[in-house]
């Protein structure tokens, strides 16, 4: 009987278009490209072409890619044209170069969702790789801004392997000894140093170079890698670094034996960035039954031995696991240029955690507060989940402690402080040492207080005062009293006050200084219930997010005077205005 053949392949809509649009343009400029082999579908269905180009029009640049006359490249098109064309070359003389992947590959879109356009077929595709080439021969590209440039420009990481956060710089040394902390099932934390507790233990060793082809799936391959990064025996040529395996596979022995038998033995890659600056952090993990192997061999020979890299079974496969790389010298906390990140390292005081205080409490919290200090005696009700920042879990306890339990889980390193009752017992001494404290209670009784206790000597804390409108919820004022200022919040309020209500084209905002009308505020609950004012939190979020950041403003450069503002969908005025101190 003869065995029927699978159907061969067959090329989609889109990769007829894609080869007969690239056939056309061979044909019409056949001094710059051409077609050298005919195109094929291999059975898992990327069309194959590979053309050659010429290079002679683009200028070399110092530090640019070194090319041939004439380059040939592999185009593989996708039977999808929701997918661009990706090209790769079949020589090594582009390894270590930026957006060259895996020595081979070049990047020619950083965000293809953004930059490629299937309905500009492949004569956009063309002309991006057009000035692919002329940029990376001209030497225009940055190697510093590359992604993973230092392991071949690509993403190691397995699926079902934890994410490992790594906030330390560790040492500048070839190994450290370090272990990993579970913080959930999918988060564990790297700590260098010896653990206190059974906690797994890992080596982090440095590596000489980096990895232009990447670090492979493989331990075998991986240590091959290691000892030869630019595969310089491929081309007889010997390799540019003493080998490194036998310490890395001695370092691995050292710590599976100090961890559980059938546990997977985890280990950090410190990998040099080819244009200086911190090393890339690859962590990748080990089955258990190798880890099980080296620690029978430690047990027979102790730690000081030395494992033969080609003795090692070249199906041992590495899971790389996701790292949460969050070291200073190598990430830009994406709110540097940003008002609130005044906030950096700052003593924060949040007097008043409803409405407006328990967002405000969040953005101050994400913005970099090193230490905030939180007071409301109040209890959270499940009303109040329409639009203050609390969960089903936080209902019957006291505000301020379940807002402190929320801020410590968004920030490890964030110190919070609850005060018993409306203020802290001695609210003068914070003034003294406090950067800023903010008032979202809407008493007149702490108003009170801190008018008395503005102009204390030796003041360093700025004095803020936040709020909403009763009706609506969508406006927000910002009473800030610099240090220094010889006035009160309640003079500066009364200021703002006048001058608002004297001008017509402020009428938005008159009632913020008006007793509340009939329908204006919200009774809650049937009965006797304490009035208070309207709004969601979308509406009192923004508000507090867009006071949050005049906050920032006047944290960096203090101002006495009142910020008015109003989000988009409120009433007709303008959207924000400050009146400084004696506006008249």
């Amino acid at each position: 009987m003869t065995k029927r053949r699978p159907p061969a392949p067959a090329y989609s809509d889109w990769q007829k278009q894609a080869i007969a649009d690239l056939t056309a343009t061979s044909k019409l400029n056949p001094d710059d490209l051409r077609i050298i082999h005919q195109p094929h579908l291999p059975p898992e269905g990327t069309a194959v072409v590979k053309i050659t180009v010429r290079t002679t029009d683009f200028t070399p640049g110092p530090g640019g890619l070194p090319v041939m006359e004439w380059e040939e490249l592999v185009l593989g098109i996708s039977p999808s044209p929701l997918l661009p064309p990706n090209v790769e070359v079949e020589h090594i003389r582009f390894a270590g170069f930026a957006h060259v992947l895996q020595g081979q590959r070049l990047c020619l879109y950083l965000d293809p969702s953004r930059e490629w356009n299937p309905a500009a077929g492949m004569t956009a595709f063309l002309n991006q790789l057009w000035r692919w080439l002329e940029d990376a021969i001209a030497g225009k590209f940055d190697p510093s801004t590359e992604m993973y440039h230092a392991v071949g420009g690509v993403l190691h990481h397995a699926e079902g392997t934890p994410t490992v956060v790594i906030r330390a710089p560790g040492q500048d040394s070839k190994l450290q000894q370090a272990h990993l902390i579970e913080r959930t099932p999918q988060r564990l934390d790297l700590k260098y140093g010896t653990p206190s507790a059974n906690y797994p233990r890992l080596p982090v060793l440095s590596l000489e170079t980096g990895l232009p082809f990447g670090a492979s799936s493989k331990l075998s391959t991986l240590l091959a890698f290691v000892d030869d990064p630019y595969l310089d025996r491929l081309e007889h040529r010997n390799p540019r670094i003493p080998p490194q395996s036998p310490a890395l596979l001695t370092a691995l022995a050292a710590s599976a034996s100090r961890n559980p038998n059938d546990a997977p033995q985890y280990f950090v890659f410190a990998v040099p960035h080819p244009a200086g600056g911190g090393p890339h952090l690859l962590c990748g993990r080990l089955p258990a039954s190798f880890a099980n192997s080296l620690r029978h061999i430690v047990a027979k020979q102790g730690t000081a031995i030395t494992i033969n890299p080609s003795s090692v079974n070249p199906n041992i496969p590495i899971e790389w696991c996701n790292v949460s790389d969050e070291r200073p010298e190598v990430t830009t906390r994406r709110d540097e240029s940003r008002p609130v990140n005044a906030f950096q390292g700052k003593d924060i005081h949040v007097w008043g955690c409803g409405g407006i205080g328990s967002w405000i409490a969040e953005f101050v919290t994400r913005a970099g507060a090193a230490h905030i200090t939180l007071c409301d005696p109040g209890t959270v009700t499940g009303g109040l989940l329409v639009r203050q920042n609390y969960t089903e879990d936080d209902i019957g306890e006291s505000k301020a402690p379940a807002l402190a339990r929320r801020l410590r889980a968004i920030r490890d390193d964030l110190t919070v402080d609850v005060a018993d009752g409306m203020l802290p017992s001695d609210p003068a001494a914070f003034l003294t040492t406090a950067d800023m404290i903010i008032d979202a209670t809407v008493s007149i009784a702490i108003t009170q207080c801190l008018d008395a206790l503005a102009t204390i000597p030796d003041r360093k804390a700025i004095i803020a005062q936040v709020a909403t409108d009763t009706r609506t919820g969508t406006l927000g004022i910002l009473t800030v009293l610099a240090p220094g200022a010889v006035t009160t919040l309640t003079e500066l309020d009364q200021n703002a006050g006048a001058f608002a209500k004297a001008r017509s084209d402020l009428e938005l905002y008159h009632s913020l200084w008006q007793e509340p009308l009939s329908g204006d505020e919200l009774i809650p609950t049937r009965g006797c219930s304490v009035p208070t004012f309207h709004g969601s939190a979308a509406d009192l979020a923004a508000v507090a997010a867009s006071l949050t950041t005049f906050l920032g403003l006047q944290q960096r450069e203090p101002n006495s005077g009142t910020h008015l503002i109003a989000l988009p969908h409120a009433d007709e005025g303008p959207r924000h205005l400050f009146i400084p101190l004696h506006t008249s």
